[in-house]
Protein backbone atom coordinates (compact mmCIF):
# COMPACT_ATOMS: atom_id res chain seq x y z
CA UNK A 1 0.00 0.00 0.00
CA UNK A 2 0.79 3.52 -0.89
CA UNK A 3 1.31 6.62 1.58
CA UNK A 4 -0.75 9.88 0.89
CA UNK A 5 2.31 12.94 1.19
CA UNK A 6 1.57 15.42 2.94
CA UNK A 7 3.55 18.57 1.95
CA UNK A 8 6.06 20.50 4.57
CA UNK A 9 6.89 23.26 2.65
CA UNK A 10 6.63 25.79 5.82
CA UNK A 11 3.10 27.12 5.29
CA UNK A 12 0.96 24.14 6.39
CA UNK A 13 -1.11 23.16 8.84
CA UNK A 14 0.70 19.39 8.70
CA UNK A 15 0.20 17.95 11.99
CA UNK A 16 -3.92 18.11 12.01
CA UNK A 17 -4.24 16.67 8.88
CA UNK A 18 -1.47 14.07 10.07
CA UNK A 19 -3.29 13.09 12.74
CA UNK A 20 -6.76 12.83 10.88
CA UNK A 21 -5.32 10.70 8.36
CA UNK A 22 -3.58 8.66 10.85
CA UNK A 23 -6.98 7.94 13.00
CA UNK A 24 -8.45 6.93 9.43
CA UNK A 25 -6.08 4.74 9.40
CA UNK A 26 -4.82 5.73 6.15
CA UNK A 27 -0.67 5.76 6.13
CA UNK A 28 0.62 8.90 5.16
CA UNK A 29 4.01 10.76 5.54
CA UNK A 30 5.20 14.21 6.37
CA UNK A 31 6.79 15.32 2.89
CA UNK A 32 9.92 17.42 2.78
CA UNK A 33 11.51 16.09 -0.02
CA UNK A 34 10.75 16.13 -3.85
CA UNK A 35 11.14 12.52 -3.47
CA UNK A 36 8.53 11.87 -0.79
CA UNK A 37 6.14 13.43 -3.56
CA UNK A 38 7.04 11.54 -6.26
CA UNK A 39 7.31 8.48 -4.35
CA UNK A 40 3.64 8.47 -2.51
CA UNK A 41 0.59 6.94 -3.87
CA UNK A 42 -1.43 10.77 -3.40
CA UNK A 43 -0.60 14.11 -2.27
CA UNK A 44 -2.26 16.89 -0.07
CA UNK A 45 -1.09 20.38 0.02
CA UNK A 46 -1.85 22.26 3.30
CA UNK A 47 -1.80 25.66 3.25
CA UNK A 48 -2.42 29.09 6.11
CA UNK A 49 -1.54 32.84 5.59
CA UNK A 50 -1.03 34.66 3.07
CA UNK A 51 -0.72 33.61 -0.03
CA UNK A 52 1.84 35.20 -1.30
CA UNK A 53 4.19 33.99 1.45
CA UNK A 54 2.85 30.65 0.47
CA UNK A 55 3.91 30.86 -2.93
CA UNK A 56 7.58 32.27 -2.03
CA UNK A 57 7.85 29.48 0.59
CA UNK A 58 7.01 26.86 -2.08
CA UNK A 59 9.52 28.16 -4.53
CA UNK A 60 11.54 28.67 -1.60
CA UNK A 61 11.42 24.86 -0.61
CA UNK A 62 12.75 23.35 -3.61
CA UNK A 63 9.17 20.95 -3.81
CA UNK A 64 6.95 23.21 -6.41
CA UNK A 65 8.15 21.31 -9.26
CA UNK A 66 7.29 18.12 -7.35
CA UNK A 67 4.17 19.26 -6.77
CA UNK A 68 3.19 20.53 -9.79
CA UNK A 69 4.12 16.73 -11.32
CA UNK A 70 2.00 15.32 -8.86
CA UNK A 71 -0.93 17.20 -9.66
CA UNK A 72 -1.05 15.87 -13.12
CA UNK A 73 -0.20 12.42 -12.39
CA UNK A 74 -2.08 11.20 -9.15
CA UNK A 75 -4.69 12.32 -6.63
CA UNK A 76 -4.33 15.47 -5.23
CA UNK A 77 -6.06 17.78 -2.85
CA UNK A 78 -5.66 21.23 -1.49
CA UNK A 79 -6.78 22.34 1.82
CA UNK A 80 -7.96 26.01 2.51
CA UNK A 81 -4.88 28.19 1.05
CA UNK A 82 -4.00 24.94 -0.79
CA UNK A 83 -6.58 24.87 -2.81
CA UNK A 84 -6.31 28.81 -3.60
CA UNK A 85 -2.68 28.31 -4.54
CA UNK A 86 -4.11 25.55 -7.18
CA UNK A 87 -5.53 28.42 -9.46
CA UNK A 88 -3.74 30.99 -11.84
CA UNK A 89 -3.25 34.27 -9.61
CA UNK A 90 -4.10 36.26 -6.61
CA UNK A 91 -4.95 39.48 -5.58
CA UNK A 92 -4.17 39.07 -1.82
CA UNK A 93 -1.48 41.50 -0.58
CA UNK A 94 -0.37 41.89 -3.94
CA UNK A 95 -0.64 40.41 -7.64
CA UNK A 96 1.17 37.02 -7.16
CA UNK A 97 0.81 33.90 -9.88
CA UNK A 98 -0.21 30.72 -8.30
CA UNK A 99 0.11 26.87 -10.00
CA UNK A 100 -1.79 27.84 -12.67
CA UNK A 101 -3.15 24.20 -12.99
CA UNK A 102 -6.73 25.35 -12.72
CA UNK A 103 -7.95 28.28 -14.41
CA UNK A 104 -9.01 31.49 -12.74
CA UNK A 105 -8.18 34.08 -9.89
CA UNK A 106 -8.26 34.50 -5.95
CA UNK A 107 -10.06 37.73 -4.90
CA UNK A 108 -11.65 38.99 -1.36
CA UNK A 109 -14.70 37.37 -0.81
CA UNK A 110 -17.51 40.01 -1.52
CA UNK A 111 -19.97 39.86 0.90
CA UNK A 112 -21.57 42.26 3.73
CA UNK A 113 -20.97 40.08 6.57
CA UNK A 114 -18.19 39.83 8.77
CA UNK A 115 -14.25 38.62 6.60
CA UNK A 116 -12.80 36.81 7.76
CA UNK A 117 -15.34 33.86 7.56
CA UNK A 118 -14.58 31.76 10.51
CA UNK A 119 -17.25 28.87 11.26
CA UNK A 120 -19.34 26.60 10.09
CA UNK A 121 -21.17 26.48 6.69
CA UNK A 122 -23.30 24.27 4.87
CA UNK A 123 -22.15 22.63 1.59
CA UNK A 124 -24.80 22.60 -1.57
CA UNK A 125 -23.26 20.06 -3.15
CA UNK A 126 -23.44 21.03 -6.89
CA UNK A 127 -21.43 18.07 -8.78
CA UNK A 128 -20.58 15.29 -7.28
CA UNK A 129 -17.21 13.60 -7.23
CA UNK A 130 -15.35 10.60 -5.61
CA UNK A 131 -14.59 12.94 -2.71
CA UNK A 132 -18.29 13.97 -1.98
CA UNK A 133 -19.78 10.33 -2.08
CA UNK A 134 -21.39 9.46 1.51
CA UNK A 135 -22.16 13.54 1.85
CA UNK A 136 -25.52 14.75 2.75
CA UNK A 137 -26.54 17.64 0.94
CA UNK A 138 -26.38 20.60 3.55
CA UNK A 139 -23.82 18.64 5.35
CA UNK A 140 -21.70 21.53 7.56
CA UNK A 141 -18.03 21.97 7.47
CA UNK A 142 -15.54 24.31 9.18
CA UNK A 143 -13.91 27.22 7.23
CA UNK A 144 -11.18 30.52 8.05
CA UNK A 145 -10.39 32.56 4.75
CA UNK A 146 -10.96 35.96 3.58
CA UNK A 147 -10.52 35.06 0.10
CA UNK A 148 -12.48 32.82 -2.04
CA UNK A 149 -11.72 31.59 -5.67
CA UNK A 150 -13.30 32.67 -8.64
CA UNK A 151 -12.97 29.75 -11.38
CA UNK A 152 -13.03 30.84 -15.18
CA UNK A 153 -14.59 27.26 -15.70
CA UNK A 154 -17.96 26.88 -13.56
CA UNK A 155 -17.33 22.52 -14.10
CA UNK A 156 -14.55 23.16 -11.55
CA UNK A 157 -16.68 23.44 -8.85
CA UNK A 158 -18.37 20.71 -7.31
CA UNK A 159 -19.53 22.51 -3.79
CA UNK A 160 -20.88 25.98 -2.69
CA UNK A 161 -21.09 27.74 0.43
CA UNK A 162 -23.57 30.53 0.96
CA UNK A 163 -21.60 33.47 2.57
CA UNK A 164 -24.07 36.21 1.99
CA UNK A 165 -23.00 35.77 -1.71
CA UNK A 166 -21.71 32.27 -3.74
CA UNK A 167 -18.47 31.19 -2.28
CA UNK A 168 -16.87 27.79 -4.19
CA UNK A 169 -16.30 25.40 -1.38
CA UNK A 170 -14.69 22.69 -3.55
CA UNK A 171 -13.29 22.24 -6.94
CA UNK A 172 -12.44 19.36 -8.65
CA UNK A 173 -10.96 18.03 -11.99
CA UNK A 174 -10.55 14.67 -12.27
CA UNK A 175 -7.80 13.56 -9.89
CA UNK A 176 -7.40 17.17 -8.80
CA UNK A 177 -9.61 18.33 -6.14
CA UNK A 178 -9.52 21.19 -3.62
CA UNK A 179 -11.54 22.12 -0.39
CA UNK A 180 -11.66 25.64 0.62
CA UNK A 181 -12.90 24.11 4.38
CA UNK A 182 -10.37 21.83 6.58
CA UNK A 183 -11.83 18.43 6.42
CA UNK A 184 -9.35 17.91 9.07
CA UNK A 185 -11.61 20.00 11.42
CA UNK A 186 -15.38 19.17 9.95
CA UNK A 187 -16.51 16.57 12.19
CA UNK A 188 -17.70 13.33 10.48
CA UNK A 189 -18.54 15.35 7.08
CA UNK A 190 -14.62 16.24 6.80
CA UNK A 191 -13.65 12.96 7.64
CA UNK A 192 -15.86 11.30 5.14
CA UNK A 193 -13.39 13.75 2.49
CA UNK A 194 -10.44 12.25 3.61
CA UNK A 195 -11.18 8.76 3.65
CA UNK A 196 -12.82 9.11 0.21
CA UNK A 197 -9.21 10.91 -0.81
CA UNK A 198 -7.66 7.74 0.70
CA UNK A 199 -9.20 5.00 -1.43
CA UNK A 200 -8.45 7.07 -4.11
CA UNK A 201 -4.70 6.62 -3.33
CA UNK A 202 -5.41 3.26 -2.59
CA UNK A 203 -6.46 2.55 -6.16
CA UNK A 204 -3.23 4.00 -7.14
CA UNK A 205 -0.63 1.61 -5.10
Amino acid sequence: MGYIAIVDYGAGNLMSVHNSLDFLGAENRVAASPEQIMDAAGVILPGVGAFPDAMDALRGSGLLEAVLEAAETKPFLGICLGMQLLFEESDEVRLCKGLGLLPGRIERIGTALKLPQIGWNALDILRPNALTAGLKPGDYVYFVHSFQAKPSNRDDIACVTDYGTEVPAMVARGQLFGCQFHPEKSGEAGLSILRNFARLTEDMS
